[in-house]
Protein backbone atom coordinates (compact mmCIF):
# COMPACT_ATOMS: atom_id res chain seq x y z
CA UNK A 1 0.00 0.00 0.00
CA UNK A 2 1.62 3.37 -1.19
CA UNK A 3 2.08 6.00 2.00
CA UNK A 4 -0.03 9.28 1.51
CA UNK A 5 1.94 12.07 0.13
CA UNK A 6 3.06 14.80 2.69
CA UNK A 7 2.33 18.30 1.84
CA UNK A 8 4.06 19.62 4.58
CA UNK A 9 7.31 17.82 4.03
CA UNK A 10 7.01 18.93 0.32
CA UNK A 11 6.35 21.92 0.88
CA UNK A 12 10.08 22.11 3.01
CA UNK A 13 11.71 20.69 0.36
CA UNK A 14 10.31 23.33 -2.19
CA UNK A 15 11.70 26.74 0.47
CA UNK A 16 15.10 24.86 0.89
CA UNK A 17 15.31 24.45 -2.73
CA UNK A 18 14.28 28.36 -3.08
CA UNK A 19 16.57 29.42 -0.68
CA UNK A 20 19.44 27.22 -2.40
CA UNK A 21 19.01 28.69 -5.65
CA UNK A 22 18.85 32.20 -4.08
CA UNK A 23 22.07 31.82 -2.23
CA UNK A 24 24.03 30.41 -4.97
CA UNK A 25 25.30 33.16 -6.45
CA UNK A 26 26.71 35.16 -3.23
CA UNK A 27 28.28 31.84 -2.29
CA UNK A 28 29.91 31.04 -5.29
CA UNK A 29 31.37 34.68 -5.58
CA UNK A 30 33.02 33.64 -1.89
CA UNK A 31 34.42 30.43 -3.30
CA UNK A 32 36.13 32.24 -6.24
CA UNK A 33 37.67 35.09 -4.00
CA UNK A 34 38.57 33.07 -1.43
CA UNK A 35 39.27 29.38 -2.77
CA UNK A 36 40.03 29.73 -6.12
CA UNK A 37 43.05 32.16 -5.66
CA UNK A 38 44.71 33.65 -8.71
CA UNK A 39 47.65 32.98 -9.91
CA UNK A 40 51.26 34.28 -8.59
CA UNK A 41 49.53 33.47 -4.72
CA UNK A 42 47.82 36.93 -4.49
CA UNK A 43 45.46 37.83 -1.58
CA UNK A 44 42.64 39.88 -0.04
CA UNK A 45 43.25 42.66 1.61
CA UNK A 46 40.52 42.94 4.22
CA UNK A 47 39.88 40.10 6.92
CA UNK A 48 37.13 37.61 5.80
CA UNK A 49 34.58 37.46 8.64
CA UNK A 50 32.63 34.60 9.60
CA UNK A 51 29.01 36.03 9.31
CA UNK A 52 27.07 33.38 11.48
CA UNK A 53 29.21 34.64 14.23
CA UNK A 54 28.12 38.20 14.14
CA UNK A 55 24.37 38.89 12.66
CA UNK A 56 23.21 42.08 12.47
CA UNK A 57 21.91 42.74 15.76
CA UNK A 58 18.14 44.66 17.21
CA UNK A 59 20.54 48.27 17.63
CA UNK A 60 17.06 50.32 17.84
CA UNK A 61 19.27 52.35 15.18
CA UNK A 62 17.16 55.62 13.41
CA UNK A 63 17.57 58.57 11.03
CA UNK A 64 18.89 61.50 12.19
CA UNK A 65 15.70 63.04 12.77
CA UNK A 66 14.17 59.92 15.13
CA UNK A 67 12.73 57.92 12.59
CA UNK A 68 13.70 53.81 12.83
CA UNK A 69 15.85 52.73 10.36
CA UNK A 70 18.13 49.50 10.20
CA UNK A 71 21.17 48.29 8.20
CA UNK A 72 18.67 45.57 7.30
CA UNK A 73 16.89 48.30 4.96
CA UNK A 74 19.63 48.63 2.70
CA UNK A 75 19.75 44.56 1.66
CA UNK A 76 20.37 43.92 -2.00
CA UNK A 77 23.13 46.28 -2.09
CA UNK A 78 26.85 46.01 -0.99
CA UNK A 79 27.27 48.08 2.36
CA UNK A 80 30.25 50.17 3.38
CA UNK A 81 29.69 50.68 7.27
CA UNK A 82 31.81 53.45 9.12
CA UNK A 83 31.10 53.79 12.55
CA UNK A 84 31.85 56.37 15.15
CA UNK A 85 30.70 59.44 16.97
CA UNK A 86 29.17 62.51 15.84
CA UNK A 87 32.42 64.51 16.58
CA UNK A 88 34.29 63.58 13.39
CA UNK A 89 37.92 63.93 13.36
CA UNK A 90 40.59 64.33 10.56
CA UNK A 91 40.60 60.32 10.40
CA UNK A 92 36.88 59.93 10.43
CA UNK A 93 36.70 62.27 7.74
CA UNK A 94 39.32 61.11 5.79
CA UNK A 95 37.25 57.65 5.90
CA UNK A 96 34.08 59.64 4.70
CA UNK A 97 35.31 61.06 1.82
CA UNK A 98 37.57 57.68 0.57
CA UNK A 99 34.29 55.86 1.12
CA UNK A 100 32.76 58.16 -1.60
CA UNK A 101 36.07 57.89 -3.59
CA UNK A 102 35.77 53.95 -3.12
CA UNK A 103 32.03 53.90 -4.53
CA UNK A 104 32.82 56.02 -7.70
CA UNK A 105 36.00 53.51 -8.15
CA UNK A 106 33.67 51.23 -9.69
CA UNK A 107 32.34 52.92 -11.94
CA UNK A 108 29.14 51.48 -13.79
CA UNK A 109 28.98 49.26 -10.57
CA UNK A 110 28.75 51.92 -7.92
CA UNK A 111 25.21 51.70 -7.78
CA UNK A 112 25.49 48.44 -6.05
CA UNK A 113 26.92 49.98 -3.20
CA UNK A 114 25.59 52.08 -0.36
CA UNK A 115 27.92 53.81 2.04
CA UNK A 116 26.81 54.40 5.57
CA UNK A 117 27.62 55.52 8.84
CA UNK A 118 26.54 54.44 12.00
CA UNK A 119 27.00 57.09 14.50
CA UNK A 120 27.28 56.40 17.75
CA UNK A 121 25.92 59.06 19.86
CA UNK A 122 23.08 61.95 19.84
CA UNK A 123 25.15 64.85 19.20
CA UNK A 124 24.15 67.13 16.26
CA UNK A 125 26.43 66.76 13.53
CA UNK A 126 28.00 70.30 11.53
CA UNK A 127 25.81 71.23 8.31
CA UNK A 128 29.22 71.72 6.58
CA UNK A 129 29.71 67.70 7.36
CA UNK A 130 26.34 66.67 6.29
CA UNK A 131 26.47 68.92 3.10
CA UNK A 132 29.95 67.46 2.09
CA UNK A 133 28.91 63.67 2.73
CA UNK A 134 25.15 64.14 0.83
CA UNK A 135 24.84 60.43 -0.17
CA UNK A 136 26.65 58.88 2.58
CA UNK A 137 23.41 56.84 4.65
CA UNK A 138 23.54 58.77 8.57
CA UNK A 139 21.56 56.53 11.18
CA UNK A 140 22.38 56.68 15.06
CA UNK A 141 23.00 53.45 16.83
CA UNK A 142 23.76 52.79 20.56
CA UNK A 143 27.46 53.11 20.89
CA UNK A 144 28.05 49.62 23.24
CA UNK A 145 25.57 47.17 20.78
CA UNK A 146 27.79 48.20 17.84
CA UNK A 147 30.72 48.01 19.48
CA UNK A 148 30.03 44.31 21.01
CA UNK A 149 28.81 43.42 17.39
CA UNK A 150 32.09 44.43 15.18
CA UNK A 151 35.06 41.97 15.41
CA UNK A 152 37.93 43.85 15.81
CA UNK A 153 41.47 42.80 14.82
CA UNK A 154 42.92 39.88 17.09
CA UNK A 155 46.23 40.97 19.20
CA UNK A 156 45.95 44.64 18.13
CA UNK A 157 44.93 47.94 20.05
CA UNK A 158 41.90 49.29 18.12
CA UNK A 159 38.81 50.22 17.81
CA UNK A 160 35.54 49.59 15.26
CA UNK A 161 35.78 53.18 14.39
CA UNK A 162 39.14 52.77 13.14
CA UNK A 163 37.92 50.09 10.35
CA UNK A 164 35.63 50.06 7.49
CA UNK A 165 33.30 46.92 7.21
CA UNK A 166 31.46 45.34 4.37
CA UNK A 167 28.19 43.45 4.65
CA UNK A 168 26.99 41.86 1.23
CA UNK A 169 23.55 42.10 -0.29
CA UNK A 170 22.24 39.44 1.49
CA UNK A 171 22.93 41.34 5.10
CA UNK A 172 25.97 39.36 6.41
CA UNK A 173 28.61 41.07 7.53
CA UNK A 174 31.81 39.44 6.02
CA UNK A 175 34.98 41.32 5.43
CA UNK A 176 37.19 44.03 7.83
CA UNK A 177 39.83 46.73 6.44
CA UNK A 178 42.81 46.94 7.74
CA UNK A 179 42.81 50.05 10.55
CA UNK A 180 43.85 53.07 8.37
CA UNK A 181 42.73 51.50 5.40
CA UNK A 182 40.24 53.85 3.93
CA UNK A 183 42.05 56.94 4.65
CA UNK A 184 44.03 59.03 2.65
CA UNK A 185 46.57 56.86 2.05
CA UNK A 186 45.82 56.57 -1.74
CA UNK A 187 47.90 53.36 -1.92
CA UNK A 188 46.00 52.03 0.65
CA UNK A 189 42.62 52.82 -0.71
CA UNK A 190 43.60 51.00 -3.83
CA UNK A 191 43.94 47.67 -2.40
CA UNK A 192 40.85 47.84 -0.85
CA UNK A 193 39.16 48.88 -4.31
CA UNK A 194 40.89 45.74 -5.79
CA UNK A 195 39.29 43.91 -2.92
CA UNK A 196 35.43 45.27 -3.65
CA UNK A 197 35.82 44.92 -7.22
CA UNK A 198 36.57 41.29 -7.39
CA UNK A 199 34.25 40.93 -5.25
CA UNK A 200 31.53 42.88 -7.50
CA UNK A 201 32.50 41.21 -10.36
CA UNK A 202 32.48 37.64 -8.78
CA UNK A 203 28.75 38.34 -7.26
CA UNK A 204 25.94 37.63 -9.25
CA UNK A 205 23.35 39.75 -6.51
CA UNK A 206 23.41 43.15 -5.19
Amino acid sequence: MEKPNNPVGRGRWKLLAVLAVCAAPLLASYFTYYVVKPKGGATNYGALIDPRAYPIPAMASTTLDGKPAKLEDFKGKWIMLKVGPSDCTQACQDQLFAMRQLRTMQGKEMERIERVWLITDNQPLETMLLRVNDGTRMLRAPAAAVDHWLPLEPGVADRASDHVYLIDPLGNLMMRFPAGAVSSDIEKVKRVHKDIAKLLKASAIG
